[in-house]
């Protein structure tokens, strides 16, 4: 999902965790066990259902390659993944 801004195009923190997963080379299930999660919490925060919960995020951000900073600002051209496909 991505969301119009002035001049930007913004993506959903679960399109981020979606795109950076899948750079990683991860599986929804891959990830859910490492973070002690079910794959079905995985798949509603690609899906924006549901957000990750606060506590999971430093672990999350360090298994999808990223800083929290740079996973919450998804698509905001200020160091993300999803800034870098668009150029």
């Amino acid at each position: 999902m991505q969301f119009a801004g002035s001049n930007t195009v913004r993506t959903s923190l679960g399109g981020q965790i979606r795109l950076l997963r899948t750079r990683a080379g991860l599986r929804q299930g891959d990830l859910a066990e490492r973070l002690g999660v079910t794959r079905q919490a995985v798949s509603k925060w690609e899906n924006d259902v549901a957000y990750p919960d606060i506590t999971l995020l430093p672990a999350l951000a360090d298994l999808l390659g990223v800083t929290v900073d740079g996973l919450l600002r998804a698509g905001t051209g200020e160091g993300c993944a999803a800034s870098e496909d668009a150029e």
